[in-house]
């Protein structure tokens, strides 16, 4: 059975994701609001399956308690920091869920906060506030060797993953990502790409691993040189310190 993914815009820059098989049960992810979940299902008849959460933040679980009083049998899913947001079953790193004729495997990615985790069906990839295009999270809670940790095991998915983040962060990063590397023609021309999608109020989601390798610079940390000339640390040696020097760098601004 064929799935059919859609991005409901919510807040200031959050995207709710939503998965939708043939007979148009429906999968929501991070609903931040209710409202636009609701209005999706009344204009396309959706069937409300389940609800994923990837971790506790407000415009993550903001829509919960209104969802689920429309929807009290629906079942929530979401790590151990989520349950005091209206999350129903706790699910943590291994746990394997079948919804929608799929697996969905859990996998644990702190650093943004402790308790993250994200939800992979070949090829969707829900990462929350882990993975952004061209960027990442900031650190809230974990550490950056516990995000560095995260991204390289999200970095072992194939070519082909869909990366659904949460927000529309895509140009911002990409800024970032053409200061440290002016010269990088991959960069520029996404970067470009990214830009015309804006002017013109389109989404820049999903991306997919095969890109996020080749313009993401948190994903490029083995190469010295995305740091050259920024920051000067002879100490850098390793990729995860690298990480930890960019992360703040782009903290700055």
């Amino acid at each position: 059975m064929s799935l059919t993914l859609t991005a409901l815009p919510a807040l200031e820059d959050n995207y709710i994701w939503a998965l939708i098989d043939d007979n148009k049960r429906a999968i929501i992810v991070d609903p931040g609001e209710a409202q636009p979940v609701l209005d999706a299902i009344a204009q396309h008849n959706w069937k409300l399956e389940a609800i994923l959460l990837t971790h506790h933040h407000a415009d993550h679980t903001g829509g919960v308690d209104a969802l689920s009083r429309h929807y009290p049998s629906v079942s929530v899913y979401g790590p151990q920091e989520t349950l005091s947001k209206g999350a129903t079953q706790q699910v943590e790193e291994g746990d394997n869920l079948e919804l929608l004729d799929h697996t969905f495997m859990v996998i644990a990615t702190p650093g943004h906060t402790l308790g993250h985790i994200v939800y992979y069906a070949k090829p969707y990839l829900f990462c929350g506030d882990t993975l952004f295009s061209g960027g990442c999270g900031r650190l809230f809670e974990g550490t950056a060797d516990q995000m560095f940790t995260s991204l390289s095991r999200l970095n072992q998915l194939p070519d082909e993953t869909l990366v659904c983040c949460a927000h529309e962060y895509t140009l911002s990063n990409l800024d970032f990502a053409h200061r440290l590397l002016p010269q990088d023609p991959m960069v520029s021309d996404y970067r470009h790409k990214v830009k015309k999608l804006r002017e013109n109020h389109q989404i820049t989601l999903p991306t997919t691993l095969e890109t996020e390798r080749l313009i993401n610079v948190f994903l490029m940390t083995d190469r010295p040189e995305i740091i050259a000339g920024f920051v000067d640390d002879p100490t850098l040696t390793t990729p995860a310190q690298r990480f930890a020097a960019l992360r703040r760098l782009k903290d700055r601004g």
